[in-house]
């Protein structure tokens, strides 16, 4: 700790907390969680396990006239046999809204995966300390987002100055579900992440669900969102439920219909807007599993699956949103508030051509930033289905 301040240390509690579903109080402090205790328990594997615990779009937040705050966390940093250590995640201070200070807190723990064994090895470490000093004097309302790519443990929260809580401010809340592109993928930095992105330019409170590797329409991820207060949801479907190939047409329709059912049971007049997947060359016309290609020298992903196999029920993302298309127009007739976005109109062609996508799946900087006001425009718009209702 840096004790060239008058720190005051205040507790770190849950009602902090903006994004998370759920709050474990561990031996070290406070571990947000993006998924219910009860969704936990039914997780099958131990790649969402990871994703949902990595707090995409979870922030601390409070009032203060600090100009120092210190956050000390524990992290869990994924890296791979083989690969070099991926950089510290990254912690962003906003005040009133705006971005006004960056951290890292290196070391922590680190699970280690060798892809050629199918094994993780938790190596243990310490605790650090994000730093962020030179603030703004005077009252200010303050955001500290959590590194989105790695599980992190709250420790202690200081400041030179008190800490009032903040009430939630009465905004309208989007809740929103996907995939590796909605959690953040090769962002660097939390509010770089396009759901993000899309929020603060809507001005809307967000609830991320985007989970690498698992928006595979699980049951419990619909049940938790079915409990989960919202005045706007979002589900994003399409590229993991192709990627990872675990399902065919026959499946992927009533599963489709099943989550849709399960969200209107909490949620029955919510506008829920459907989106399918950006557009992804390597899978439109090509069924999974995707699988690593480093030919060349640099990691890329490729599509393994036979495109003849389609007519057996082989999914790709144009056979996908051909189908979420008309599911959600067959369900409009009982449903109004139910509506469809083509992905390709977040991120399509000349998107590709411009902005290509650096492992052929997920977007870089640029490419969320381009997601993120489209989706803005599209969805929060005059005539979008999130748009203010006036009169």
């Amino acid at each position: 700790m840096n004790s060239e301040h008058d720190w005051i240390t205040t507790p770190l509690t849950p009602d902090m907390l903006r994004g998370a579903l759920d709050v474990e109080h561990t031996s070290h402090g406070l571990l947000p969680h993006r998924l219910t205790a009860p969704a936990r328990r039914q997780i099958p594997d131990d790649q969402l396990a990871m994703a949902e615990a990595q707090p995409s779009g979870v922030r601390v937040v409070f009032r203060t006239r600090a100009t120092a705050v210190e956050l000390d966390t524990l992290p869990t940093k994924r890296a791979y046999e083989g690969y070099p250590q991926p950089a510290d995640g990254v912690y962003d201070l906003l005040v009133d809204g705006r971005l006004a200070a960056q951290a890292t807190v290196p070391g922590g723990r680190t699970q280690v995966v060798d892809m050629a064994a199918q094994t993780v090895e938790l190596r243990e470490g310490p605790p650090g300390t994000a730093r962020f000093t030179g603030l703004p004097s005077g009252d200010k309302h303050i955001e500290i987002w959590l590194p989105h790519n790695e599980i992190t443990e709250l420790i202690a929260l200081r400041t030179d100055a008190p800490v009032t809580p903040v009430g939630d401010g009465g905004r309208t809340v989007w809740l929103h579900h996907g995939s590796s592109i909605s959690h953040g993928s090769v962002a660097p930095h939390p509010t770089a992440i396009w759901p993000a992105l899309a929020a603060a330019q809507a001005g809307v409170e967000l609830v991320n669900l985007g989970f690498g590797g698992s928006a595979l329409l699980d049951p419990f991820t619909a049940r938790a969102m079915r409990d989960t207060p919202a005045d706007l949801i979002s589900v994003k479907i399409g590229i993991n439920i192709v990627n990872a190939d675990v399902m065919r047409l026959r499946a992927f329709v009533p599963a489709v219909h099943g989550f849709l059912d399960t969200l209107r049971e909490g949620h029955p007049t919510t506008p829920l807007l459907v989106v399918s997947a950006i557009l992804c060359p390597v899978q439109e016309d090509t069924p999974g599993p995707l699988l690593p290609d480093s030919e060349g020298g640099t990691m890329r992903l490729k599509a393994t699956g036979d495109p003849a196999e389609r007519i057996a029920g082989r999914l790709t993302l144009r056979v996908i949103r051909d189908e979420l298309a008309r599911i959600v127009d067959e369900r409009r007739a009982d449903d109004p508030h139910l509506h469809y976005l083509d992905g390709r109109e977040l991120y399509g062609e000349k998107d590709y051509a411009e902005l290509p996508l650096p492992d052929e799946v997920h977007p870089d900087l640029a490419g969320h930033r381009r997601i993120g006001e489209n989706f803005a425009r599209l969805a929060f718009g005059t005539d979008g289905p999130f748009a203010p209702a006036t009169g």
